[in-house]
């Protein structure tokens, strides 16, 4: 029995609770107080600066060198030619005609970050400045900048100049530019301190990560001096220096020198950057801003407040003034402000130091100016880069150090010369930086050595890849926005790589592919050496043709299906180059070996090539070949989403998808080799130059189909004289060396031997999709796990060709086949002529040689491997910035901002078809069909340029879609009017989207002016008497029901169609946007008259070069499409386009207006499917009903019709289209789905008037509601980007 409790005990165990808490409270303040005192990691840093510095490296080049980066106003920006009088205080002038600038501040890769070329010119220069630092920051650390998307990654930026002609001041922009571009969600601030800015962003910054605001920061300043207005009144004040130049802390110092520069720094806490295994290049210790306040003057420093700011700075990073070794010091150079900070300095700094160990004084603004707003961080990026290198440079103009300074009363000394900087005994080196904003907000911050990184985590730890031998060949893989942009990418990493011997290769494949973004535009140099490594380089420059280099366009979508090769392509010593180079690919062969118990390793890298193609050996050497390869490529990351063999070939990858474990797959394989080579030799095979149709009339008894390897390429095989005599009927054969007639009727003797080898292994439905060899499609279940099946599969035909056209439906497109020879590539690229073939071996070529290539072309196609299992380990090499393809940008003060200045200001340099006086409708009957296409299609692409604001023709794609390049009905219109006033046709509204692309268009227009202009017949209908036309009059005379009937009665007589079947080959999507975010926007346009891509121009915008969009055709609304006739049949068909538009990739259904409408009924039919939408995104979707609204209704039509201009004239075809679809909505009322549904609808209503109060869309079903600006119609209009917004905000909700 229990005894009962007594109080003392009870106090006990109260005390002991009360230390437990104490204990955990006391642990929990100390991490604390740890957090808000770790230091701050800089992992990261860019820059641009005077003269000439485009990157930190260059900047310490500059000062180590003692350069001077002080240069001539810029000439190019629309100053006055007689902006400089040296005369003190002249009205309006500058007293000096030099400073520090960016003379390519104007230069912009606006195509890069998805901009176009008329917002770019409008963007201040300093947003263009500070995006571009802030990408190569990230690549400085290494980070791939998309991959911060949706992170909470913080943007800090110092900006204080707000002069460029049409930003109208937006400087909070400056930040939110690049947060909005590279979508992060930390804080995101644009400072204003004066010159004290970037100093304080950090400071900010590094609150706010230790805070836990954000996890990751990109700090810094940018200046842009727009116009000389600075100059003219600092020179009014007197505080100019005549000659640009700042003499820091000199007697001779006459005034500041004003500059331009940007300087990012990526920054996180410590702990962070040690876990996320970016390289540290300093912390930041600790930080400190205060305020001079109420001093002798609102813009005259403060020494008081500058010794207290120190103090702070000391205080918060633990420190004593004697931890410091040197500053680097506001020092602008003036007579007022200089002397102060240099009283303040010795006040702090200076005291108690032992006088062997000075605090040293120097300031980067005697090489390049008073960066003003980039000033701080400046001095940061040249102390780091002091401490990496060990020498503190020496700042120039001193001569004398000023006398208006007591340096008697300190330990400070100015750096006139150069010194080393060693590390003091048991400490790091350590900075201070300041900075001092004119309206009085002052700065410090104190920097130090980066510590001595941990030891790497121990190989083989989750998430670390076992380190192993460098494989021989190497992939520098390389990636552009752009194809024109890869050759500057292969010149600017050849320059880099050239210049450091140093450079591991294998460091720098790792680091190129571990540590920067991928685009879709790709090359890869293959090389077993550093030497043939930059000859690729070099050749890729200067686009000539290599065999190292390797260039595609990565596939958006699509799967990856594996091809295993069957007998005939063995070989003497396969396997053997990559058994040698790659010890996953040994590991695995010389398991199957062990298991087949065949010896098979003695003959394959024996000498004797006959024992080889002995059946025995051919495919148990294939079979283990072929499994080895798959270990190495799925071992790289590389994984099939289907799977075929040919004959032997499909027990491999049976065996790989799961169907037989080795143990067994190897029992089915030694035994099928072994019973037919103990089969009588014998018989014949020939591969035919014909169709199955043409051969099987002809076949035999003893001769059989063996393979139908394509479309016009069939094997027959069996008995030797017959299959000869019929191969004589056929001009190209050719007899194939082999030891049996494989499937054939000889091959009847070891059936019953194999069905019962067959019948004693165990099978399971596999893993990945595998296409049967035996029925040319999909294996359904059961069929592989049915020993029958593996007996049928010896004697029967192999439909290799179907199997490739399955694939291909199933969704590949890229095809890559493993086995010791390319036997299937060209067999299957009959069959499917626009996928992508990769062979991975080769008869002729070294075998590691070979794969490298392989795995490169995949690489370039878009299917990367895990960079980090390919070369595994931790070491890493710096690389160069991503080469930008820019051009300039800059807006002069005396143009008006409309759209046709902005136009005129870029339209392109006149091409051909401008240059000759000729009229063109003319010309084209002078030159040659091919000539006539060439030159309108110049003019299609250089109106096209100039519309849409590029730099010339050139960077117009002739087959790239007009709506994917961004063009809209607005833009249409302008081309339209354009090409109608060069040609002399007239061009009906709709032919820009009718067309499609610039080749497609310039065809059109060589058509019409072939036939002397005249308009198609159907343009010169009267328009009164067209269905349209009827259908306007009848609008207009209140007979809309009569309009209606006439519509109704168009589409009875137009053909219909009840599946997809019957409808046949499928619209292909069109693509709006491209980009490497998930998941992708798949856009139904409202099926009526307006309805088509066109609609969600605007909207895609919003994505580019982040996310892709496409558009699946509404069927019905070509000339000549077929109707649906019922819901179900439109259902079917859109369920088909958005299965080949995801292409098994994550995807949104976004529907718009009634289209919305077919968005959720083909959402649910999928998710019955097993192939759900992650979301749908409804756009005003009306649904059906609602009594009372006929006038809303009616003015919904009408808005319609008053748009059909901008579109073109609407066909019969298409008025029919709607009328059926306006039939079937009321039959699509949405059901039961379980994916989350956002819908968007608008603040203000299209209608006016009696009858259209109720005029907001309602969703009954569960949803999320958004309203954005604009009306029904001007959400995908005017509005669309704030509608597109409204989306993108909420896509991150649905997870990862």
């Amino acid at each position: 029995m229990a005894q009962p409790e007594t109080p003392d005990a009870r106090m006990v165990e109260a005390l002991r609770a009360s230390l437990k808490e104490a204990d955990r409270l006391r642990e929990r303040n100390r991490k604390l107080t740890a957090a808000l005192r770790e230091p701050i990691a800089i992992v990261g840093m860019a820059c641009r600066y005077p003269g000439g510095v485009r990157s930190p490296e260059e900047l310490w080049d500059l000062v180590a060198e003692g350069g001077d980066g002080i240069t001539g106003f810029p000439a190019d920006r629309g100053w006055d030619p007689a902006l400089h009088d040296p005369a003190p205080g002249a009205e309006g002038r500058s007293c000096t005609a030099e400073g520090g600038f960016l003379h390519d501040a104007g230069e912009f890769d606006a195509g890069f970050f998805g901009i176009s070329p008329r917002e770019a010119l409008l963007m201040d220069p300093q947003q263009r400045l500070l995006l571009e630092g802030s990408w190569e920051a990230l690549e400085s650390a290494g980070i791939d900048p998309g991959s911060l998307k949706g992170s909470r990654t913080g943007v800090f930026a110092g900006v204080m100049y707000h002069d460029y002609f049409g930003s109208f001041g937006s400087g909070s922009i400056v930040s939110g530019r690049v947060a909005y571009t590279l979508g992060l969600e930390g804080p995101t601030l644009s400072i204003d301190t004066a010159c004290s800015s970037s100093l304080v962003a950090l400071h900010l910054a590094a609150q706010a990560l230790r805070q836990g605001e954000c996890t990751l920061a990109l700090a810094g300043g940018v200046t842009v001096m727009a116009s000389p207005g600075t100059f003219v009144e600092f020179s009014r004040q007197g505080a100019l220096s005549p000659d640009g130049r700042c003499k820091s802390f000199a007697d001779g110092a006459d005034g500041t020198g004003f500059a331009e520069g940007v300087g990012v720094l990526v920054v996180e806490r410590l702990s962070d950057a040690r876990r996320n295994g970016h390289e540290v290049l300093a912390v930041v210790r600790g930080s400190a801003v205060n305020q001079d306040g109420a001093s002798n003057g609102l813009t005259a420093p403060n020494g008081p407040s500058q010794q207290r700011v120190i103090r702070q700075a000391l205080e918060s990073a633990g420190l004593t003034p004697a931890d410091v070794d040197v500053v680097e010091a506001h020092g602008t150079g003036t007579t007022l402000g200089d002397p102060i900070e240099a009283q303040a300095l010795l006040a702090t700094y200076g005291q108690d130091r032992s006088a062997d160990r000075p605090l040293w004084l120097g300031s980067v603004k005697s090489n390049i100016g008073h960066t003003q707003a980039a000033a701080g961080v400046a001095g940061v990026i040249k102390m780091v880069q002091a401490m990496r290198h060990g020498v503190l440079p020496r700042t120039l103009h001193v001569g004398e150090p000023s006398r208006q300074v007591d340096w008697t009363a300190g330990s400070v000394e100015l750096l006139t010369e150069e010194r080393a900087w060693p590390q003091a005994a048991g400490r790091p080196r350590r900075a201070g930086i300041s900075s001092f904003g004119i309206s009085g907000t002052n700065a410090h911050t104190i920097i130090e050595e980066a510590p001595a990184a941990p030891a790497p985590e121990q190989p083989g730890q989750p998430g670390q890849p076992e380190a192993g031998p460098v494989p021989p060949v190497l992939i520098w893989p390389l990636s552009a926005r752009g194809r024109q942009a890869l050759p500057a990418q292969a010149e600017r990493l050849h320059a880099f790589a050239e210049a450091r011997p140093e450079l591991g290769p294998a460091a720098v494949a790792r680091s190129l592919g571990t540590r920067r973004a991928v685009f879709g535009d790709r090359a890869a140099v293959v090389g077993t050496d550093r030497a043939q490594l930059l000859r690729g380089l070099q050749a890729l420059a200067a686009g000539e043709s290599s065999p190292a280099v390797v260039q595609g366009t990565a596939r958006k979508g699509g799967r990856t299906a594996f091809l295993f090769t069957g007998q005939g392509a063995q070989r003497l010593g396969m396997g053997a180059g990559l058994r040698a180079a790659h010890p996953v690919f040994a590991e695995a062969f010389d398991a199957v070996d062990e298991t087949l118990g065949t010896g098979l390793s003695a003959v394959l890298f024996g000498t004797d090539a006959d024992r080889v193609d002995l059946t025995l050996h051919a495919q148990t050497g294939l079979f283990a070949y072929e499994v080895a390869l798959f270990r190495l490529l799925e071992s790289w990351g590389i994984r099939p989403g289907l799977l075929a063999g040919h004959s032997i070939g499909e027990l491999a990858a049976a065996h790989v998808a799961g169907v037989l474990t080795l143990e067994d797959a190897c029992t089915l394989v030694a035994a099928r080799g072994r019973l037919m080579q103990a089969l009588p030799a014998g018989g014949a095979m020939v591969a035919v130059r014909a169709g199955e149709e043409e051969i099987l009339p002809l076949l035999t008894g003893g001769v059989a189909l063996a393979a139908v390897n394509g479309p016009g390429s069939v094997v027959i095989s069996g008995e030797q004289d017959e299959v000869m005599r019929i191969a004589q009927g056929f001009g190209k054969t050719k007899r194939l060396k082999v030891s049996h007639a494989f499937h054939s009727p000889l091959m009847d003797g070891m059936l019953d031997g194999f069905r019962a080898v067959a019948e004693s292994v165990t099978y399971h439905e596999p893993r990945i999709p595998v296409v049967s060899n035996l029925t040319g499609r999909p294996a359904g279940k059961g069929l592989l796990s049915d020993p029958a099946y593996w007996v049928r599969h010896v004697r029967e035909p192999v439909r290799f060709a179907a199997g490739v056209r399955a694939l291909a439906d199933a969704g590949a497109t890229r095809f890559v086949e493993l086995g010791p020879d390319a036997v299937l590539t060209g067999m299957a690229r009959e069959s499917v002529p626009e996928g992508t073939f990769v062979p991975l071996g080769r008869r002729q070529g070294e075998e590691p040689v070979v794969l490298a290539q392989g795995v490169a072309q995949l690489y370039a196609d878009g299917l990367a491997p895990d960079w980090r299992a390919l070369y595994p380990g931790t070491a890493t090499a710096p690389l160069p910035s991503y080469a930008f393809r820019r051009r300039r940008y800059w807006l002069a003060a005396d143009v008006p901002l409309t759209v046709g200045a902005l136009t005129a200001q870029e339209e392109p340099e006149a091409t051909e078809e401008s240059a000759d006086a000729q009229p063109l409708q003319d010309r084209p009957a002078a030159v040659s069909p091919a000539g006539q296409e060439e030159l309108l299609t110049g003019l299609v692409r250089a109106r096209t340029a100039a519309v849409l604001g590029h730099a010339g023709p050139e960077e117009v794609d002739p087959e790239t879609g007009f709506l994917e390049a961004g063009m809209d009905s607005v833009s249409a219109t302008e081309l339209r009017h354009a090409l109608a006033g060069a040609t002399g046709l007239t061009l009906p509204a709709g032919a820009v989207f009718e067309h499609g692309t610039p080749a497609a268009l310039a065809a059109h227009l060589r058509t019409r002016l072939a036939g002397g202009g005249r308009a198609p017949a159907a343009e010169e209908a009267a328009e009164s008497e067209s269905v349209s036309g009827l259908l306007r009059r009848a609008a207009a005379g209140g007979n809309m029901m009569k309009g209606m009937a006439l519509l109704n009665a168009v589409a009875e007589i137009l053909p219909g169609f009840s599946s997809a079947a019957e409808l046949g080959a499928l619209e292909r999507p069109v693509r709006l946007a491209q980009g490497g975010e998930g998941p992708k926007l798949i856009c139904f346009p409202s099926p009526m008259a307006l309805g088509g891509a066109q609609q969600y121009a605007r909207f895609a915008a919003h994505f580019r070069g982040r996310r892709e969009v496409v558009v699946p055709a509404v069927p019905g609304f070509g000339e000549g499409d077929a109707l649906p006739l019922s819901v179900d049949a439109a259902v079917e068909v859109f369920a088909e386009e958005v299965r080949t538009a995801a292409a098994g990739e994550p995807f949104v259904l976004v529907g718009y207006s009634s289209g919305g409408q077919f968005a959720h009924a083909t959402a649910e039919v999928l998710e019955k499917a097993g192939t759900p939408a992650r979301a749908v995104v409804l756009l005003d979707t009306y649904l059906p009903g609602g009594d009372g609204k006929d006038e809303l209704w009616r003015q919904m039509f009408q808005g319609m019709l008053d748009r059909e201009s901008s579109f073109g004239r609407f066909s019969a075809a298409r008025l029919a289209a709607m009328s059926r679809y306006s039939d079937l909505i009321t039959g699509c009322m949405p059901g039961a789905l379980s994916a989350p549904v956002l819908f968007v609808r608008p603040a203000e209503s299209f209608a006016t008037g009696a009858g259209t109060d109720d005029w907001r869309a309602v969703w009954e079903g569960e949803h999320v509601l958004r309203e954005v600006p604009g009306n029904h119609f001007t959400i995908l209009e005017e509005a669309a980007a704030s509608t597109a917004a409204a989306v993108d905000a909420w896509l991150p909700s649905l997870g990862g």
